[in-house]
């Protein structure tokens, strides 16, 4: 790999494990949203805590995403810096849920200011802009406050996600 100092959080993928709802049930030991996320994915509560595609705790999805092992077999710290990108793979993972709709962006902002910018931005891009607090991709409203939109993320993609979530729940 390129740089051995990338924050555990950010994803090869360009996806930024902070605005992930079991990171973030991970981090505050939310162990009843913990519990919803196991049954949603169907795996054990232990398999499901997550800190983050760059830590040795994942959940039993992330250990098993091809887009980690792909970019350490080609030598990559992120899918942008490979000579194949964005490669079909990636753009099916891409395509499949709305909190992915950042990737492009993502990885443009990577390569053009670094992981370590892209982090403090992705921080501030994820945080309810009332009360700071980080919330997830798909926090139409801030669960802290209340504000609309719960995050920048979520203010740009709403009607995607809510279409999303709406399908989910008839499913």
């Amino acid at each position: 790999m390129e740089n051995h100092a990338i924050p555990e959080k950010a994803a090869v993928c360009g996806l930024y494990c902070g605005a992930c709802g079991i990171f973030l049930a991970t981090q505050s030991n939310d162990t009843e949203k913990l519990a919803q996320y196991a049954v949603r994915l169907n795996q054990p509560v232990e398999e499901t805590r997550c800190l983050g595609c760059r830590s040795n705790t994942k959940t039993a999805w992330c250990r098993a995403c091809k887009m980690v092992s792909c970019a350490a077999g080609k030598g990559v710290d992120f899918c942008g810096s490979c000579n194949e990108y964005p490669c079909k793979a990636l753009k099916d993972f891409q395509a499949m849920m709305p909190h992915r709709a950042g990737l492009w962006e993502s990885q443009a902002r990577i390569a053009e200011a670094g992981p370590e910018v892209w982090m403090r931005e992705m921080e501030i891009h994820f945080a309810c802009p009332a009360c700071g607090k980080a919330n997830t991709s798909y926090d139409i409203k801030c669960p802290s406050c209340g504000n609309i939109p719960g995050n920048h993320f979520a203010g740009k993609h709403s009607a995607m996600i809510k279409e999303y979530l709406s399908k989910l729940s008839k499913s």
